[in-house]
Protein backbone atom coordinates (compact mmCIF):
# COMPACT_ATOMS: atom_id res chain seq x y z
CA UNK A 1 0.00 0.00 0.00
CA UNK A 2 1.12 3.23 -0.81
CA UNK A 3 0.00 7.10 -0.87
CA UNK A 4 -1.29 7.27 -4.12
CA UNK A 5 -3.90 4.66 -3.83
CA UNK A 6 -5.31 6.26 -0.75
CA UNK A 7 -6.50 8.65 -3.70
CA UNK A 8 -4.63 11.39 -2.16
CA UNK A 9 -4.74 14.30 -4.69
CA UNK A 10 -1.26 15.47 -6.62
CA UNK A 11 -0.60 18.38 -4.56
CA UNK A 12 -0.22 16.77 -1.28
CA UNK A 13 1.45 13.86 -2.64
CA UNK A 14 4.00 15.93 -4.24
CA UNK A 15 4.43 17.50 -0.77
CA UNK A 16 4.98 13.53 0.99
CA UNK A 17 7.22 12.76 -1.65
CA UNK A 18 9.35 15.10 -1.00
CA UNK A 19 9.32 14.74 2.66
CA UNK A 20 10.52 10.62 1.65
CA UNK A 21 6.73 9.56 2.99
CA UNK A 22 5.87 6.80 0.82
CA UNK A 23 4.55 4.17 2.60
CA UNK A 24 1.10 4.97 5.30
CA UNK A 25 0.93 3.82 8.75
CA UNK A 26 -1.74 1.42 9.66
CA UNK A 27 -3.62 4.22 11.52
CA UNK A 28 -3.29 6.66 8.36
CA UNK A 29 -4.25 3.26 5.80
CA UNK A 30 -7.28 2.90 7.67
CA UNK A 31 -8.21 6.66 8.81
CA UNK A 32 -7.61 9.09 6.06
CA UNK A 33 -10.08 7.32 3.38
CA UNK A 34 -12.85 7.29 6.10
CA UNK A 35 -12.24 10.85 7.09
CA UNK A 36 -11.93 11.24 3.11
CA UNK A 37 -15.53 10.27 3.00
CA UNK A 38 -16.64 12.83 5.56
CA UNK A 39 -17.31 10.38 8.58
CA UNK A 40 -16.84 11.34 12.13
CA UNK A 41 -14.10 8.80 13.63
CA UNK A 42 -12.63 7.85 17.19
CA UNK A 43 -8.63 6.99 16.41
CA UNK A 44 -7.07 4.89 19.65
CA UNK A 45 -3.79 5.15 18.79
CA UNK A 46 -0.63 4.74 21.13
CA UNK A 47 1.81 7.69 20.63
CA UNK A 48 4.75 6.95 17.28
CA UNK A 49 1.94 5.55 15.27
CA UNK A 50 1.39 8.45 12.91
CA UNK A 51 -2.13 10.11 13.85
CA UNK A 52 -0.71 13.63 12.89
CA UNK A 53 -0.69 12.71 9.39
CA UNK A 54 -3.91 10.22 9.09
CA UNK A 55 -6.16 13.20 10.22
CA UNK A 56 -3.66 16.41 8.56
CA UNK A 57 -3.75 15.05 5.03
CA UNK A 58 -7.41 14.22 4.44
CA UNK A 59 -7.85 17.65 6.27
CA UNK A 60 -5.76 19.33 3.86
CA UNK A 61 -7.32 17.70 0.80
CA UNK A 62 -11.00 18.41 1.90
CA UNK A 63 -10.50 21.74 2.41
CA UNK A 64 -7.84 22.34 -0.48
CA UNK A 65 -10.57 20.90 -2.95
CA UNK A 66 -13.64 23.22 -1.49
CA UNK A 67 -11.04 26.73 -1.65
CA UNK A 68 -10.81 25.67 -5.34
CA UNK A 69 -14.61 26.80 -5.64
CA UNK A 70 -14.68 29.66 -3.07
CA UNK A 71 -14.14 32.92 -3.12
CA UNK A 72 -13.71 35.92 -0.88
CA UNK A 73 -11.64 36.34 2.71
CA UNK A 74 -10.38 33.49 4.86
CA UNK A 75 -12.65 31.97 7.56
CA UNK A 76 -11.59 29.02 10.23
CA UNK A 77 -12.73 26.11 9.08
CA UNK A 78 -11.17 23.35 10.92
CA UNK A 79 -9.89 23.56 14.23
CA UNK A 80 -7.20 20.81 16.03
CA UNK A 81 -7.45 21.13 19.67
CA UNK A 82 -4.53 19.85 21.46
CA UNK A 83 -2.86 20.11 25.07
CA UNK A 84 0.43 21.26 24.86
CA UNK A 85 2.57 24.03 23.49
CA UNK A 86 5.17 21.41 22.26
CA UNK A 87 2.29 19.21 20.49
CA UNK A 88 0.75 22.13 18.49
CA UNK A 89 4.06 22.86 17.67
CA UNK A 90 4.88 19.59 16.13
CA UNK A 91 1.26 19.91 14.35
CA UNK A 92 2.29 23.01 12.98
CA UNK A 93 5.25 22.05 11.42
CA UNK A 94 3.43 19.05 10.27
CA UNK A 95 0.85 21.02 8.56
CA UNK A 96 3.77 23.19 6.64
CA UNK A 97 5.19 19.88 5.47
CA UNK A 98 1.77 18.30 3.85
CA UNK A 99 0.29 21.05 3.10
CA UNK A 100 2.93 23.30 1.38
CA UNK A 101 1.62 22.96 -2.21
CA UNK A 102 -2.25 23.37 -1.33
CA UNK A 103 -2.37 27.36 -0.85
CA UNK A 104 -3.69 26.72 2.20
CA UNK A 105 -2.48 28.79 5.43
CA UNK A 106 -2.90 28.17 8.99
CA UNK A 107 -1.62 29.10 12.44
CA UNK A 108 -0.77 28.03 15.99
CA UNK A 109 -1.94 29.36 18.77
CA UNK A 110 -0.64 28.72 22.88
CA UNK A 111 -0.07 30.52 25.74
CA UNK A 112 3.03 31.31 27.49
CA UNK A 113 4.09 33.99 24.83
CA UNK A 114 3.15 37.38 23.58
CA UNK A 115 -0.64 37.22 21.90
CA UNK A 116 0.31 39.58 19.04
CA UNK A 117 2.16 37.53 16.10
CA UNK A 118 -0.79 35.41 16.53
CA UNK A 119 -3.73 38.04 16.08
CA UNK A 120 -1.41 39.12 13.56
CA UNK A 121 -2.10 35.76 11.70
CA UNK A 122 -5.59 35.47 12.46
CA UNK A 123 -6.39 39.32 11.33
CA UNK A 124 -4.35 38.38 8.36
CA UNK A 125 -7.11 35.14 7.47
CA UNK A 126 -6.40 31.54 8.06
CA UNK A 127 -7.84 28.39 7.21
CA UNK A 128 -6.72 25.76 9.50
CA UNK A 129 -6.33 26.78 13.27
CA UNK A 130 -4.33 24.14 15.96
CA UNK A 131 -4.57 25.61 18.97
CA UNK A 132 -4.57 24.62 23.21
CA UNK A 133 -7.58 25.50 25.17
CA UNK A 134 -6.82 27.97 27.22
CA UNK A 135 -5.60 30.86 24.62
CA UNK A 136 -8.06 29.52 22.47
CA UNK A 137 -10.52 30.63 24.63
CA UNK A 138 -8.79 33.77 25.57
CA UNK A 139 -8.83 34.94 22.27
CA UNK A 140 -12.29 33.77 21.47
CA UNK A 141 -13.52 35.89 24.51
CA UNK A 142 -11.24 38.80 23.07
CA UNK A 143 -13.44 38.60 19.59
CA UNK A 144 -10.29 37.25 17.53
CA UNK A 145 -11.60 33.75 16.59
CA UNK A 146 -14.94 33.07 15.46
CA UNK A 147 -15.89 29.24 15.29
CA UNK A 148 -18.69 29.70 13.56
CA UNK A 149 -17.50 28.19 10.36
CA UNK A 150 -15.95 25.59 11.14
CA UNK A 151 -16.22 22.29 9.28
CA UNK A 152 -13.71 20.05 10.59
CA UNK A 153 -12.95 19.81 14.04
CA UNK A 154 -10.02 17.57 15.76
CA UNK A 155 -9.66 16.69 19.59
CA UNK A 156 -5.80 15.12 19.92
CA UNK A 157 -4.61 13.50 22.66
CA UNK A 158 -8.01 13.84 24.14
CA UNK A 159 -6.85 11.75 27.49
CA UNK A 160 -4.26 13.71 28.18
CA UNK A 161 -6.42 17.03 27.00
CA UNK A 162 -8.52 15.47 30.63
CA UNK A 163 -5.88 14.30 32.56
CA UNK A 164 -4.27 18.43 32.85
CA UNK A 165 -7.71 19.56 33.59
CA UNK A 166 -8.87 20.93 30.26
CA UNK A 167 -12.29 19.06 30.52
CA UNK A 168 -14.38 22.64 31.45
CA UNK A 169 -12.83 24.33 28.69
CA UNK A 170 -13.35 21.66 26.22
CA UNK A 171 -16.81 21.81 27.03
CA UNK A 172 -16.80 25.62 26.45
CA UNK A 173 -14.87 25.44 22.87
CA UNK A 174 -17.25 22.76 21.69
CA UNK A 175 -20.29 24.43 22.90
CA UNK A 176 -19.67 27.25 20.39
CA UNK A 177 -18.90 24.75 17.38
CA UNK A 178 -22.23 24.38 14.65
CA UNK A 179 -23.98 21.26 15.21
CA UNK A 180 -23.23 20.56 11.94
CA UNK A 181 -19.71 19.03 11.74
CA UNK A 182 -17.18 16.96 10.58
CA UNK A 183 -15.46 15.41 14.19
CA UNK A 184 -12.26 13.23 14.89
CA UNK A 185 -11.15 11.99 18.13
CA UNK A 186 -7.65 10.76 18.87
CA UNK A 187 -6.71 8.87 21.97
CA UNK A 188 -4.06 6.89 23.72
CA UNK A 189 -6.11 5.17 26.55
CA UNK A 190 -9.86 5.19 26.70
CA UNK A 191 -10.60 5.62 30.08
CA UNK A 192 -14.94 6.31 31.40
CA UNK A 193 -14.26 10.15 30.70
CA UNK A 194 -13.39 9.71 27.52
CA UNK A 195 -16.28 7.24 26.32
CA UNK A 196 -18.78 9.50 27.41
CA UNK A 197 -16.86 12.81 25.15
CA UNK A 198 -17.32 10.42 22.20
CA UNK A 199 -20.88 9.41 23.19
CA UNK A 200 -21.13 13.30 23.44
CA UNK A 201 -19.72 14.89 20.19
CA UNK A 202 -19.53 12.48 17.65
CA UNK A 203 -22.37 10.80 15.21
CA UNK A 204 -22.04 7.46 14.21
CA UNK A 205 -18.45 7.20 14.60
CA UNK A 206 -16.10 4.82 12.68
CA UNK A 207 -13.86 3.22 14.98
CA UNK A 208 -10.18 2.92 13.99
CA UNK A 209 -7.48 0.96 16.52
CA UNK A 210 -4.31 0.29 15.49
CA UNK A 211 -2.93 -1.32 18.40
CA UNK A 212 -4.20 -2.74 21.54
CA UNK A 213 -4.85 0.02 24.26
CA UNK A 214 -2.52 0.43 26.17
CA UNK A 215 0.13 -1.96 24.75
CA UNK A 216 3.71 -1.24 23.96
CA UNK A 217 5.66 -1.61 20.81
CA UNK A 218 7.51 -4.79 20.33
CA UNK A 219 10.11 -3.35 18.96
CA UNK A 220 11.58 -1.27 21.97
CA UNK A 221 13.44 -3.11 24.40
CA UNK A 222 12.58 -2.69 27.95
CA UNK A 223 14.43 -2.77 31.00
CA UNK A 224 14.68 -2.00 34.53
CA UNK A 225 17.23 -0.94 37.13
CA UNK A 226 16.65 -1.58 40.70
CA UNK A 227 18.31 1.57 42.28
CA UNK A 228 18.07 3.29 45.77
CA UNK A 229 17.10 6.54 45.28
CA UNK A 230 19.98 8.58 46.33
CA UNK A 231 22.35 6.35 43.36
CA UNK A 232 19.37 7.42 40.61
CA UNK A 233 22.30 10.09 40.04
CA UNK A 234 25.50 7.47 39.46
CA UNK A 235 23.24 5.31 37.68
CA UNK A 236 22.06 7.78 34.93
CA UNK A 237 25.97 9.51 35.13
CA UNK A 238 27.68 6.24 34.13
CA UNK A 239 25.12 4.53 31.58
CA UNK A 240 25.19 8.05 29.66
CA UNK A 241 29.08 8.01 29.54
CA UNK A 242 28.59 5.02 27.25
CA UNK A 243 28.95 6.90 23.81
CA UNK A 244 26.37 4.35 22.13
CA UNK A 245 23.66 5.68 23.80
CA UNK A 246 23.52 8.29 20.80
CA UNK A 247 20.35 10.17 21.80
CA UNK A 248 18.60 9.82 25.36
CA UNK A 249 15.60 11.85 26.53
CA UNK A 250 15.40 11.27 30.35
CA UNK A 251 11.83 11.57 32.28
CA UNK A 252 11.63 13.00 36.21
CA UNK A 253 8.28 13.03 37.37
CA UNK A 254 8.56 16.95 38.38
CA UNK A 255 10.21 20.28 37.24
CA UNK A 256 12.49 20.62 39.84
CA UNK A 257 13.67 17.31 39.44
CA UNK A 258 14.63 18.07 35.77
CA UNK A 259 16.52 20.94 36.32
CA UNK A 260 18.23 19.37 39.00
CA UNK A 261 19.49 16.32 36.79
CA UNK A 262 20.62 18.74 34.14
CA UNK A 263 23.05 20.34 37.34
CA UNK A 264 24.32 17.42 37.90
CA UNK A 265 25.03 15.96 34.50
CA UNK A 266 26.70 19.15 33.86
CA UNK A 267 28.58 18.60 36.82
CA UNK A 268 30.03 14.93 35.06
CA UNK A 269 30.11 17.16 31.87
CA UNK A 270 27.38 15.86 30.18
CA UNK A 271 25.89 18.81 27.97
CA UNK A 272 21.71 18.22 28.96
CA UNK A 273 19.47 20.28 28.27
CA UNK A 274 15.48 20.43 29.97
CA UNK A 275 12.27 20.69 28.89
CA UNK A 276 9.26 21.72 30.84
CA UNK A 277 6.30 23.65 31.37
CA UNK A 278 8.36 26.39 33.58
CA UNK A 279 10.67 27.28 30.79
CA UNK A 280 9.66 30.17 28.55
CA UNK A 281 8.16 29.21 25.02
CA UNK A 282 11.71 30.23 23.39
CA UNK A 283 13.63 28.00 25.85
CA UNK A 284 11.57 24.96 25.36
CA UNK A 285 11.88 25.36 21.74
CA UNK A 286 15.31 25.79 21.18
CA UNK A 287 16.25 22.87 23.47
CA UNK A 288 14.14 20.72 21.80
CA UNK A 289 15.78 21.71 17.88
CA UNK A 290 18.86 20.81 19.73
CA UNK A 291 17.87 18.00 20.39
CA UNK A 292 16.61 17.15 17.23
CA UNK A 293 19.54 18.51 14.85
CA UNK A 294 21.43 16.24 17.32
CA UNK A 295 23.30 19.27 19.07
CA UNK A 296 22.60 17.82 22.56
CA UNK A 297 22.44 14.41 23.45
CA UNK A 298 20.20 14.31 26.31
CA UNK A 299 17.17 15.91 27.15
CA UNK A 300 15.47 16.05 30.19
CA UNK A 301 11.87 16.44 30.54
CA UNK A 302 8.48 16.13 32.18
CA UNK A 303 5.20 14.30 31.25
CA UNK A 304 3.60 17.56 30.66
CA UNK A 305 5.85 17.52 27.27
CA UNK A 306 5.89 13.69 26.61
CA UNK A 307 3.86 13.70 23.80
CA UNK A 308 4.82 16.73 22.23
CA UNK A 309 8.48 15.70 21.53
CA UNK A 310 8.72 14.15 17.83
CA UNK A 311 11.98 13.28 17.65
CA UNK A 312 13.27 10.89 14.11
CA UNK A 313 15.59 7.91 15.27
CA UNK A 314 15.33 8.30 19.02
CA UNK A 315 17.72 5.56 20.86
CA UNK A 316 17.08 5.57 24.48
CA UNK A 317 14.32 6.55 26.83
CA UNK A 318 15.26 6.65 30.15
CA UNK A 319 12.76 6.96 33.11
CA UNK A 320 14.64 8.29 36.12
CA UNK A 321 11.43 8.22 37.59
CA UNK A 322 8.63 5.72 37.53
CA UNK A 323 5.60 7.42 36.43
CA UNK A 324 3.12 6.83 39.16
CA UNK A 325 0.33 6.45 36.01
CA UNK A 326 0.63 3.27 34.68
CA UNK A 327 -0.71 4.92 30.82
CA UNK A 328 1.91 7.59 30.96
CA UNK A 329 4.75 5.15 30.79
CA UNK A 330 3.75 3.74 27.53
CA UNK A 331 3.60 6.83 26.44
CA UNK A 332 6.74 8.01 27.94
CA UNK A 333 8.79 4.97 25.67
CA UNK A 334 6.89 5.22 22.65
CA UNK A 335 9.20 8.50 22.33
CA UNK A 336 11.51 5.60 20.79
CA UNK A 337 10.78 2.89 18.77
CA UNK A 338 8.75 4.45 15.84
CA UNK A 339 7.10 3.83 12.75
CA UNK A 340 9.11 0.02 13.54
CA UNK A 341 11.95 1.24 13.98
CA UNK A 342 14.36 -0.24 17.26
CA UNK A 343 14.62 1.72 20.52
CA UNK A 344 15.82 1.38 23.97
CA UNK A 345 13.59 1.87 27.59
CA UNK A 346 15.54 1.95 30.59
CA UNK A 347 13.60 2.40 34.22
CA UNK A 348 15.28 3.15 37.27
CA UNK A 349 13.24 1.89 40.11
CA UNK A 350 13.62 2.87 43.64
CA UNK A 351 12.11 1.00 47.11
CA UNK A 352 9.36 3.34 46.80
CA UNK A 353 8.22 2.99 42.74
CA UNK A 354 7.88 -0.76 43.01
CA UNK A 355 4.39 -0.79 43.54
CA UNK A 356 4.01 1.74 40.15
CA UNK A 357 6.00 -1.08 38.58
CA UNK A 358 3.48 -3.62 39.69
CA UNK A 359 1.08 -1.62 37.94
CA UNK A 360 3.23 -1.19 34.43
CA UNK A 361 3.38 -4.46 34.16
CA UNK A 362 0.07 -5.39 34.69
CA UNK A 363 -1.20 -2.78 32.14
CA UNK A 364 1.25 -3.88 29.47
CA UNK A 365 0.94 -7.32 30.49
CA UNK A 366 4.59 -8.12 30.36
CA UNK A 367 7.54 -8.82 32.95
CA UNK A 368 9.85 -6.26 32.54
CA UNK A 369 12.98 -7.80 32.52
CA UNK A 370 15.66 -6.50 35.77
CA UNK A 371 19.41 -6.00 35.06
CA UNK A 372 21.44 -6.83 37.87
CA UNK A 373 24.64 -5.16 37.05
Amino acid sequence: MNFEKLNIITPILKALNTAGYTVPTPIQEQAIPVILEGKDLLGCAQTGTGKTAAFAIPMLQILHKEKLNERGPRVIKALILTPTRELASQIGESLDVYGRYTGLKHTVIYGGVSQVPQTSALRAGVDILVATPGRLLDLMNQRYISLGNIKLFVLDEADRMLDMGFSHDVKKIIAQLPVTRQTLLFSATMPPEIAMLVDAILSKPVKVEVTPVSSTVDTIEQTVYFVDRKDKKSLLIQLLRNKSIDSALVFTRTKHGADRVVRDLAKARIAAQAIHGDKSQTARQLALNNFKLKRTRVLVATDIAARGIDVQELSHVINFDLPNVPETYVHRIGRTGRAGMGGTALSFCDGEEKGYLKDIQKLISKKIPVIED
